[in-house]
């Protein structure tokens, strides 16, 4: 049995499966995340120090290391 011949002896089931398929794959893409990158949860420390009167080159120097 082809699926051609079965197609052609029943149209209207095709139709039918053709406009599911249809509406699932639009269903699909409005609730698809759309964020290309996953959300990772990385820690980090963040550090504030002050230092008054003194450039921000300066102070990268002193308090950043490689």
């Amino acid at each position: 049995m082809s699926i051609v011949w079965l197609a052609l002896r029943r149209p209207y089931t095709f139709v039918v499966l053709s406009l599911l398929m249809l509406l699932l794959g639009i269903g699909t893409c409005v609730e698809a995340p759309k964020d290309i990158y996953p959300y990772i949860d990385i820690p980090a420390v963040t550090i504030v120090w002050s230092y008054s009167g003194l450039p921000p080159k300066e102070m990268e120097g002193r308090i950043v290391t490689v």
